[in-house]
């Protein structure tokens, strides 16, 4: 199996809807040893029982918006393991109005909340547990295309993305020196808890049917099959990349 006996921490499981999700069972089925984070009583409620479904280890409260709370994380991570195989950001969060209408309407302090839990958050968590990383080590993290084509309705979230892919990049460089990767895979949309939230985004589901090179929508056993590789030492070699899980939507000029 690819990830036998890998330590995989996975940050952002909402449900058994959730791409995070799809990640952590393809990851299993690898042979991965699994802990999930969680954030408040109602996420803890519908975490557990995943955890328990995927043969998970242990679960933690961790919101990444608190450094305090990413770093006694950390601390409970590495007495419970040592140290870290395969590190999942699939995190991102933006008040609901800012996911309709016009992003010129975003405030300041939304667009910080934004960029803070969606984009910054992949920095505090590897700087947190950069210590458990070892050589070889994968960080992987999930954007979208409206990092850089516009689809109204994405709109902060857009701009978020855009700033994670960034952030992603220069982590490659930092965590590179020791023998870390970090790559994002873009996935296409799926019907998500978080997708709900962006007003217009059901409208893409049918463009992708009818224009994607493969004429259909991406599900999360597919994105966890591209984070498996990502996980595995077949990767070695990649870090720093986007890795597009969508069909070959992102490729068709229309």
């Amino acid at each position: 199996m690819l990830l036998e006996g890998k330590k995989a921490l996975i940050f952002g499981v909402a449900n058994n809807k959730s791409i995070a999700y799809g990640i952590a069972k393809r990851f299993r089925e690898q042979g991965a040893r699994l802990a999930f984070n969680y954030v408040g009583e109602a996420i803890k409620k519908r975490v557990e029982p995943i955890s328990e479904e995927l043969g998970g280890e242990f679960t933690f409260h961790c919101d990444v918006g608190d450094d305090a709370q990413i770093e006694a994380a950390a601390a409970l991570v590495r007495e419970k393991w040592g140290e870290v195989d395969v590190l999942v950001h699939s995190v991102a969060f933006a008040n609901r109005e800012n996911l309709i209408g016009r992003y010129i309407d975003v405030t300041r302090e939304d667009f910080a909340l934004a960029l803070d839990i969606s984009a910054y958050s992949l920095t505090a968590i590897c700087r947190a547990f950069e210590p458990m990383l070892r050589r070889d080590t994968s960080v992987i993290t999930m954007t979208y295309h409206g990092s850089t084509q516009i689809y109204p309705g994405y709109n902060i979230m857009g701009v978020a993305k855009a700033a994670l892919e960034a952030s992603m990049r220069y982590l490659s460089w930092d965590l590179g020196q020791k023998g870390v990767r970090v790559n994002a895979i873009s996935s296409g949309p799926i019907r998500t808890l978080a997708a709900a939230a962006v007003g217009r985004l059901k409208d893409i589901f049918g463009r992708i049917d009818d224009n994607a090179p493969l004429h259909r929508n991406v599900t999360t056993e597919d994105v966890g099959g591209a984070a498996v590789f990502l996980a595995s030492d077949l990767s070695r070699a990649v870090t720093g990349e986007i890795h597009y899980v969508d069909c070959g939507f992102h490729r068709v000029g229309v």
